[in-house]
Order: structure tokens, then sequence, then C-alpha cells
């Protein structure tokens, strides 16, 4: 009898079990979790929830959300495990591009306590997209600690619009913020670069200006403002500007680029040499930078230095 109590003892240890799937997907063991898990009943809560974790992070979200189905229907809503299926669900549909539904259950999960930052970042770009203003500014502010009608989350939720490219709502909750606080940093500046990026290179300017008022100490600003003068081909407008931004940032490569082409366009042709050979020490790979100080070289009669730097140009922009 002994024997057989050790041999059901040993099968016990060697069947698989949730917590041994759930202990390999901890230790980030996702196919060998996946193994074990197919051997359980798919139906069980547990089990579909490990699952859909499991699928979400293979990023293999359509099964996620298949599995993540099954277990939000059996899982209580008051439980920890229903706000962590919430937040893969509604994490699963918006990496898959499914917005309505991402919004809905990323809802679920803060409600039912997964206040994270990643909860409030997929909750707010997904309202976005969803072109819910006021749902996506509530989750910023939630990411950020600001109050929701604050000039802060008005602001930040600007910034995001514009990595999303919502540039018309991005300008109403810019000008909002504004409203709210007239002298909010960096407001102005991104007013200023929508102009720009559109072609409205005065409002740009003037919108810079301002930012620079506000914010005197602020590089990317004058940056902005040099390169909105570089592209009026205003030269001589644009130096001052382009090197209070590198006294201010000498670590980035953007301002002493268009120093560059603005020197060269001066045919100051060692101002123009030097500005770039700093540019290509702090970034190797910048094809426009190769390429101007090509122009530059040729132009002072180094011919053949010239045309290797243009040849590199060429072989960095095909890369």
């Amino acid at each position: 009898m002994w024997a057989v109590t050790l041999l059901i003892a040993f099968w016990m240890q060697q069947a698989p079990s949730i917590e041994e799937a759930i202990r390999l997907l901890d230790a980030g063991q996702l196919t060998q979790a996946q193994q074990v898990l197919s051997q359980l009943d798919p139906n069980a809560p547990e089990v579909s929830h490990t699952s859909g974790v499991v699928y979400y992070r293979l990023r293999e979200y359509a099964k996620a959300i298949e599995a993540l189905s099954r277990a939000v229907q059996k899982e209580p809503a008051t439980s920890a495990s229903y706000g962590q299926s919430a937040f893969f669900l509604g994490g699963s549909y918006y990496l898959s591009a499914h917005m309505p539904e991402a919004v809905v259950w990323l809802e679920k999960a803060a409600a039912a306590g997964i206040r994270t930052n990643e909860v409030y970042y997929m909750l707010g770009n997904a309202c976005i997209q969803q072109r819910e203003p006021a749902k996506a500014r509530a989750a910023f502010a939630n990411m950020f600690g600001v109050a929701p009608d604050s000039a802060a989350a008005h602001l930040i939720t600007g910034q995001m619009m514009m990595r999303r490219e919502f540039e018309e709502p991005a300008v109403k909750e810019l000008q909002r913020a504004l409203e709210l606080d007239s002298r909010l940093p960096e407001a102005h500046y991104l007013l200023g670069e929508l102009a720009v990026y559109h072609g409205q290179l005065d409002r740009g300017i003037e919108e810079f200006q301002q930012e620079l008022s506000i914010n005197p100490n602020f590089a990317m600003a004058y940056f902005k403002m040099g390169d909105a003068y570089t592209r009026r081909e205003d030269w001589e407008r644009a130096i001052p500007f382009l090197q209070r931004a590198v006294w201010l940032n000498p670590d980035y490569s953007g301002p002493y680029i268009l120093l560059g082409k603005a020197y060269l366009k001066k045919h100051e042709l060692t101002n123009a040499e030097g500005m770039l050979r700093t540019a290509i020490k702090m970034d190797p790979r910048n094809s426009s930078a190769h390429y101007i100080l090509g122009q530059t070289l040729m132009q002072a009669g180094r011919n053949d230095e010239g045309k290797k730097m243009l040849q590199r140009s060429q072989e960095l922009r095909e890369r």
C-alpha cells in the first residue's frame, strides 16, 4: 500500500499545475508556462487569467483577449485578479488598435484599483484617438499627479495630442492652458512648433518670442527660433538665436548644424566648418551635417575632402 501512496505522490509532483505555470510565468519562461497551461482546463478562471497574461507578454493579443474575456466572466468584480485581467485585456485591445474596447477595460482596471502609469498612459492615448479630450486629460492628470482642470493638465494633454498628430485639439488644449495661466512655460513653444510645421513662420516666431519672454533659459526655444529664421533664409537673425541655443545646451547637435548652414550661406567657411565638425563629432551618423560640411569644403576649394563628405552623407541616408 505504501508503494501505491508513494507512486501517487510522485505523479502529483510531476502533474502540471496552475502553480507551476505561474512560477514559470514569473520567471519569464513563457513558452514553458504555455506548455503547462495547455494541459489544464482552459475554462478555469485562474487558467484563463494566466494564459491571457502569457499571451499578452508574447504579444499575441488576439489570443490574450480571448483568454482574458473568459477570465473576467468568472472572476469576482471586487477581486485583485479581476482588476489584473481588466488591465491586460485593456492593454491587449490598446496594442491591437481596438480603442473603444481599450477605453472600456482600462477604465474598469482603474476602477478596480489598478492605477499605474501604464493604465493612465494607455487610457489617455486611447481617449485621444476616440476624440474624448476630457477623459484623456483626466487620465494624464492622474498619470502626472496634477488637477484635471489645471493649466498643467491641458499642457500635458496638448503635448500628448501633438505626438499622436491630433493637432487641432492640441491647439485647443494649449490655448486653454494659457487662458488659465498666461505665463505657463512651454505652451507657447508647442504652439510655435505647430505653426512652423505648417509653414506659418511669422506665427511660429511670435510664439517662440512669447515663450522666451517667459522662459529665457529654454535652449530649445532659441533653437526653434533660429530654425524658423533659417527657413526664411534670414541668416543674420538666425545666428544669434542658434548661438544662444548652443551656449545653453552645448551637447545637442541640432544648433551646430544650422549654424554651419547659416555660416556657409554667409560664406564664413571657417566658422561653418568648425560648427559642422563639432556636430559630426557629437552625432557621427548625421547625414545632413556631412552633406553641409561637404558643400563647405567644396566651396573652400578642398574638393577631394568635400567629395568624401558628400559620399559619406549619401551612404548614411541609404542606411
